[in-house]
């Protein structure tokens, strides 16, 4: 039979259980990304602990392969668009929560607009509609690499990808409406500053 895999969790809970200020932000997180559970941003919060552990190790390491495991690590955040080319250890230091959010499947597909919401975006994942390349992946904490980010599709035998699908004109409008008050807010800027222009 072989030996049973020891399973070991993914991510680290916090230090102490009653934090006002952690605990507030964790909900706002929750509502504004989508997340399904605290879990899910403790496993994050786990994900970039563990870069920042590995840059502070490579920074006063002096042994023999100290310079392959910092190639390694920098092209590792680099395929991820995490840093960018050239980039060095301390670059590694200051990634925040939010740089890392921004690779997630989840997080992606909303920006990109195939959604209307983070919680829908989070649905058609875990629904299956959604392929990178030729793999479809359902699992929203996808970390998205730079290559793959531009072969983010609808599959092709999902419902969604009629383009007259109800969600799909629904999201459509959401566009537009979300352009159209982008220029009006811009409209009114503008208009604003003319008039103070004039006054002087």
């Amino acid at each position: 039979m072989g030996d049973i895999k020891r399973l070991r969790k993914k991510f680290k809970k916090p230090g102490h259980p009653w934090q006002k200020a952690r605990i507030e932000e964790e909900k706002k997180l929750m509502l504004d990304h989508g997340f399904k559970n605290k879990r899910e941003i403790w496993k994050l919060s786990t994900t970039l602990k563990t870069f920042s552990n590995q840059a502070k190790k490579l920074i006063a390491a002096t042994g023999k392969n100290t310079e392959k495991e910092k190639s390694q690590l920098m092209q590792k955040l680099n395929r991820l668009g995490l840093v960018k080319e050239g980039a060095k250890l301390d670059d590694v230091l200051a990634l925040t929560f939010n740089d890392i959010l921004g690779r997630r499947l989840q997080t992606i597909i909303h920006k990109k607009g195939f959604s209307r919401s983070p919680k829908q975006a989070r649905q058609f994942i875990t629904h299956e509609h959604v392929k990178i390349g030729a793999k479809t992946v359902s699992s929203p904490s996808y970390l998205v690499s730079i290559l793959e980010e531009n072969s983010i599709v609808i599959d092709n035998v999902s419902s969604l990808s009629n383009v007259e699908h109800p969600e799909r004109v629904a999201i459509v409008k959401k566009q537009k409406a979300t352009i159209a008050r982008e220029h009006n807010d811009y409209r009114r800027r503008d208009n604003k500053r003319h008039r103070k222009y004039e006054k002087k």
